[in-house]
C-alpha cells in the first residue's frame, strides 16, 4: 500500500540512508494537521523541510504553523492570488502582500511557491511578469529561481510520482523528457525507495540533488481518510487529464 504514514517513514529513512543530497518541500493544500504529523516525523530524523501554507481556511491554521516553525522547519506562502482575484493584477498583488504579512506575523517567511489551482485559467506565477517579489524580502520561488540542470524534481502530485502526466502546472516540462530518457520516472514510492537503497541504481549514479514535493494530506494511516483521499484524487486526475487534453486541442 502506498501513501501511508508507514510508507512515508520508509521514504524518509531511505533518503537518509542513500546519502544523496535532497531538499524537501510540502504544499499544505488542506488538512494542516497532516502537515504537523509529517513535520514531527522529519524532526525525529533531523530533517528540515519547507511547508508552504495557503491563506484559505482549509490550509491556514495559526497554531499548527507556529508549531511547525518551532520544530525547525521553514514556513512559506503557497500563493494563488491571481486565481482568487480572477486575474486582476492590482488586486492580486495587494492580496498577496496582505496574506504575506499575515503569515509573517506567525513565522519568518522568505520563500513562496505557486499553488497550481488546476481548474483556474490563471497561473499565479504570471503575477511576477508585472511585479517583483524580491522587493518584498522574498528570496526564493522554486519554479522561478531553481536551476534544474543538476537536479531531479520528484512530486506526489496526483497521488503518484509520475503525476506530471495529469498535472497542469506542478511539473518542469523543459527537463522532464531528459529525466524520462534517463529512466528517472517513477510511479510508486517503493520504486523510488528501491533506487535510493541500491548504490548501483540509475538514480544514485546521477549524483542529482533531489527536489522533492509532497502534499501531506495524501499520506494517511489506512482507514476512511485514506480511502477518501484515494477516491477523491482518482476523480481529480480524470478531470485534470480532460483539462490537459482540452488545452492541448486549443
Amino acid at each position: 500500500m502506498d501513501f501511508t504514514i508507514d510508507k512515508y517513514c520508509q521514504f524518509l529513512d531511505a533518503l537518509l540512508q542513500s546519502g544523496m543530497s535532497f531538499k524537501l518541500r510540502h504544499d499544505v493544500d488542506r488538512l494542516p494537521a497532516n502537515s504537523l504529523r509529517t513535520a514531527q516525523l522529519e524532526k525525529e530524523r533531523n530533517i528540515a523541510a519547507t511547508y508552504y501554507f495557503r491563506c484559505v481556511p482549509e490550509s491556514y491554521n495559526p497554531d499548527i504553523i507556529k508549531q511547525i516553525a518551532k520544530l525547525g522547519h521553514e514556513i512559506g506562502y503557497h500563493y494563488e492570488s491571481l486565481t482568487t482575484r480572477k486575474g486582476n493584477l492590482e488586486e492580486a498583488f495587494l492580496d498577496f502582500c496582505r496574506n504575506l504579512e499575515v503569515l509573517r506575523s506567525l513565522a519568518p517567511v522568505h520563500t513562496i511557491c505557486m499553488h497550481g489551482s488546476p481548474r483556474s485559467p490563471w497561473d499565479s506565477r504570471d503575477l511576477w511578469k508585472h511585479f517583483d517579489y524580491h522587493s518584498l524580502g522574498i528570496d526564493y520561488e522554486p519554479y522561478l529561481d531553481t536551476d534544474f540542470s543538476d537536479k531531479l524534481y520528484l512530486t506526489d502530485t496526483g497521488r503518484r510520482w509520475d503525476g506530471y502526466h495529469v498535472s497542469l502546472r506542478d511539473k518542469i516540462p523543459q527537463y522532464q523528457d531528459q529525466w524520462d530518457r534517463q529512466g528517472l520516472s517513477f510511479h510508486t514510492t517503493d520504486q523510488i525507495i528501491a533506487q535510493l537503497l541500491d548504490p548501483d541504481s540509475t538514480l544514485r549514479r546521477t549524483g542529482y540533488t533531489l527536489l522533492i514535493t509532497t502534499h501531506p494530506q495524501r499520506w494517511n494511516p489506512f482507514g476512511m481518510r485514506y480511502l477518501t483521499e484515494l477516491g477523491t484524487q482518482t476523480l481529480k486526475n480524470v478531470v485534470k487529464h480532460y483539462l490537459i487534453r482540452k488545452k492541448t486541442n486549443h
